[in-house]
């Protein structure tokens, strides 16, 4: 009796003592997708060897690629004794998760090369992951391989086609997927708008949209977009006014078109307007309206979204958290900023970035460069912004070992290559501490070529230092890029006038004058003193 109660117990002591049956096990997992408990399901699989089925593989596949667990996906599709279309397509998306396109398009090839045919999915997931990346021009390629598959005459990848070659700026292409959609619906429509929108082709947009045979607030707020993107505003508000129907998703679009285009009161004037209309605003809408906020300085304001934020019962939002980030910085809170920093959960590289930013713009290189520090350790990796903004912090600090030491490492220890930004910075370093031959050697030796902005600082620092030689070295790489710079001008001027060359400056001028180019006008942005009467018309 003994000897069987130790038998007993070490059977159960094992995962293997009670196996499901393979419609029981797939019951149990799919529950557990559900709930998403990938601990539980993990043990369930495991423990079931015998019991699983290509089902079973794929519900772990899924769960896997939910929780960005893409190693474990990976090894387990690799294991896999059989595979089909839907295990393909888990894959698919879970590379286009990391934002791995060439991961997509190499698992799309051996695909392809196995005895199951991509489907309408496979081929949308491929190209939504090349919009926008260098690998784009594969979709000519694509579109070759969805008309020999029978699939051009699809909806869903008709839609998907059509934004590629929007991407890539292919009209004719273009126009070709719509019409070999054969039976055409509204969103196709919709993406025909889109796509000339996004080309710059505004008459051809609007034309379609004139000839849509029906139109949705999709429609609507596709054209609006369309003009946002293309700088015209002003034409965008007038689609937005005639709008009959409107919904949250065309009022953050409005109120976001104008933060992008800098018209940040506009957008402020428009808040209100939302709330009155009764659409309640989401996490995006006030992530808009904080860099309104941002934009001009309104602290008050900004201070009155943040209530306004709580009481909307909205959960916590990375995005949301790091735009209150920016507005306390960019507004001169910046304790208010660290708080609010501090209180997000799971900060990402956006977020430090934004900290980072904050402490930069404000001259506090030392904390810039701690949470730059505390950044890597907690094992986020940094990013070319993260670097703009250290770099800028080690200029306004004067911290030049400091910075070249950040230059080097982004190379060397990050993998991240420097662009015309990261000199910049370097230039401003170097320049703010007079070292104007290290800047010059620095531009003379960037495997790039130097972009406005490089040579604007180095033009800034030869005005800071008074140097005429380099100056006029400095101006005349600018113009070379942007021709008659009023910069270039304006800088000269006043190191001529600081050594007494008057003779110089009157010449200056007078090229001014017959060159048309009209000088700089400084300005600063201020929270106005109407500010509480005005925050009463937003709340």
């Amino acid at each position: 009796m003994r000897r069987l109660g130790r038998v007993f117990h070490s059977l159960t002591s094992t995962h293997h003592f009670c196996t499901s049956s393979t419609i029981s096990l797939n019951h149990m997992l799919t529950t557990h997708l559900h709930n998403n408990s990938i601990v539980d399901a993990t043990i369930l699989f495991e423990d079931n060897p015998t019991s699983r089925n290509i089902v079973s593989y794929n519900i772990m596949l899924a769960l896997y690629v939910r929780n960005d667990r893409l190693r474990h996906a990976q090894k387990l599709f690799d294991e896999m004794p059989l595979k089909d279309v839907v295990s393909w397509n888990t894959m698919l998306l879970g590379l286009r998760k990391t934002k791995n396109p060439q991961g997509v398009c190499t698992c799309f090839l051996q695909m392809r090369r196995t005895s199951f045919s991509p489907n309408e999915y496979s081929i949308s997931l491929v190209l939504s992951t090349v919009y926008n990346t260098e690998f784009n021009i594969l979709v000519a390629q694509i579109h070759s391989f969805v008309v020999r598959a029978a699939l051009n005459s699809s909806l869903f990848v008709g839609s998907a086609l059509m934004r590629g070659y929007a991407d890539v700026g292919d009209s004719v292409a273009l126009s070709r997927v719509f019409d070999e959609i054969l039976d055409k619906d509204i969103s196709s429509w919709n993406a025909l708008v889109s796509g000339y929108m996004k080309i710059g082709w505004m008459r051809e947009a609007v034309r379609v949209f004139d000839a849509m045979p029906e139109k949705n607030i999709v429609s609507w707020t596709s054209l609006m977009n369309g003009y946002i993107d293309n700088k015209r505003i002003n034409k965008a508000r007038s689609i937005f006014n005639k709008m009959r129907e409107k919904n949250v998703v065309s009022w953050t679009a409005m109120i976001s078109g104008y933060v992008q285009n800098q018209h940040y009161m506009d957008a402020l004037r428009l808040f209100p307007l939302m709330l009155k209309s009764g659409i309640p605003p989401n996490h995006f809408t006030f992530s808009s309206v904080l860099d309104a906020c941002a934009g001009c300085c309104l602290l008050l304001t900004g201070q009155q979204v943040h209530s306004s934020i709580l009481k909307s019962g909205i959960p916590d939002d990375i995005i949301l958290l790091s735009s209150l980030v920016d507005m306390y910085a960019k507004c001169g809170d910046i304790d208010s900023a660290f708080c609010v920093f501090e209180s997000i959960p799971n900060k990402n590289v956006v977020s430090w970035n934004t900290m980072i930013g904050g402490y930069a713009r404000h001259g506090l290189a030392a904390r810039a460069l701690d949470e730059f520090e505390r950044m890597t350790r907690s094992g986020i990796k940094p990013d070319q912004v993260t670097f703009i903004n250290v770099l800028s912090a080690c200029a306004h600090g004067g911290m030049i070992k400091e910075g070249e030491k950040h230059f080097d490492s982004m190379a060397a220890k990050y993998r991240i290559q420097a662009v015309g930004e990261h000199y910049a910075c370097m230039v401003d370093l170097y320049g703010r501490a007079g070292l104007l031959e290290e800047a010059v050697r620095l531009v003379k030796k960037m495997p790039i070529q130097p972009d406005v902005v490089v040579w604007g600082a180095l033009l800034a620092a030869c005005g800071l230092h008074s140097s005429l030689e380099l100056g006029e070295f400095a101006a005349e790489g600018i113009n070379r890029l942007k021709n008659e710079h009023p910069a270039a001008y304006s800088v000269l001027l006043k190191i001529h006038g600081e050594k007494g060359s008057w003779n110089n400056v009157t010449e200056l001028r007078q090229m001014m004058k017959g060159n048309r180019v009209r000088k700089q006008s400084a300005g600063s942005w201020v929270e106005p003193h109407s500010s509480p009467s005005y925050s009463k018309t937003i709340f």
